[in-house]
């Protein structure tokens, strides 16, 4: 009987393993298409296209994916050293998203080479080869994680927002630091002598044995909101369970939101048939680029400006300009209100003028 971390592995190999070969046939297959309609109906072109995809994902199955992932496995010093990036999302990104996204450039060029308008491919860049790299990036993430039981401990690599375990330490007082003898009239005479001798009174001295057992004693683990999640016992206890499994799966879908969207825009007819879509699958593809970065890594906040929110910013702004709103201005707005924020945050409150505490 084979074990948990077995199948484990063996679903998750097959997994990624089925989401870089299926986008690749099927765009490859409905370009064979276009190519035979061309051609008029030349099952040889057809053929050929289908074979050069057979050809293509066995070659770079052998000489690249499977080594690659021995490599993982086998956890080989150079591999366990990576602690910044990840191998097999770039491998994926080279070897599926890349060739997809070419594919489908070169369907528009010969449709709009011929003047024969007979395929947008819908559907299949955003539905097909963004939910497979979607896919990718969720069994990364959850990869640490077990299938079954419950899941108790942060991993750095989820990123996640929400309540944040922080350590309370209870601040001992002046009166604290007092015998309990003294009292308040302890306190005001310590406070007199401290001004006749013309010396400030000096809160950081040692603790006593007595206030060093107090301050251990109520020391507490408190989330940063107002309760814990899992404090309530009622009938309806149940919604105040958390689970980190789960919110990787809805953290990557709205990771990749803003990509999805642009890449949507390429399936309008106006934008299909013209030179803008070859902008379009290339700074699409150059955002995707964030996937190979950890999400703990210092460089990922920058890579979300400098490979999607800024360049995409200022491809809206052309597209609005030139077809309309084709493009909805929320994305827009956010593109804009991200990159303004990280320029400012980052950049503008480090200038002295900012750094005056006179300012707001």
């Amino acid at each position: 009987m084979p074990s948990g971390k077995l199948i484990k592995l063996v679903l998750y190999e097959v997994l990624q393993f089925a989401a870089l070969i299926a986008p690749v046939f099927v765009i490859m297959e409905r370009f064979a298409r276009l190519i035979r309609d061309v051609r008029g109906h030349d099952l040889t072109a057809y053929w050929l296209v289908v074979a050069a995809s057979l050809a293509y994902m066995t070659t770079v199955t052998l000489l690249v994916w499977v080594p690659l992932k021995y490599l993982i496995l086998s956890k080989r010093r150079f591999i366990t050293e990576i602690t910044q990036w990840r191998p097999t999302a770039l491998a994926y990104l080279i070897l599926c998203t890349l060739p997809c996204f070419a594919v489908l450039i070169a369907s528009s060029k010969v449709q709009a080479d011929t003047d024969k308008k007979l395929d947008l491919f819908t559907e299949l860049p955003v539905s097909l080869v963004l939910f497979s790299l979607i896919c990718v990036d969720i069994i990364e993430r959850i990869r640490p994680y077990g299938l079954r039981g419950q899941s108790n401990s942060l991993d750095p690599d989820l990123d996640m927002s929400g309540p944040i375990l922080t350590y309370l330490e209870h601040v001992t007082t002046v009166s604290g630091q007092l015998h309990p003898d003294e009292g308040q009239n302890g306190l005001t005479s310590a406070a007199r002598n401290g001004r006749a001798s013309g010396r400030q009174l000096d809160l950081t001295d040692p603790p006593t044995p007595s206030s060093a057992s107090t301050r251990a004693s109520s020391t507490a683990y408190l989330y940063s909101s107002s309760s814990r999640p899992w404090s309530y016992s009622g009938r309806a206890s149940f919604l105040w369970k958390r689970d980190l499994r789960p919110e990787v799966f809805v953290d990557c879908f709205l990771f990749w939101l803003d990509t999805v969207e642009m890449v949507r825009v390429a399936g309008d007819p106006l934008i299909f048939y013209s030179a803008w879509v070859f902008a379009i699958y290339i700074l699409a593809f150059l955002s995707t680029l964030r996937v190979i970065i950890m999400p703990h890594s210092p460089l990922f906040s920058a890579a979300g400006v400098a490979l999607q929110d800024l360049p995409f910013f200022i491809l809206r702004v052309a597209l609005i300009a030139v077809f309309g709103f084709v493009t909805p201005v929320l994305y827009l707005l956010k593109n804009l209100l991200v990159s303004l924020s990280f320029i400012y945050f980052i950049f503008l409150t480090e200038l002295r003028i900012f750094s005056r505490q006179s300012m707001f």
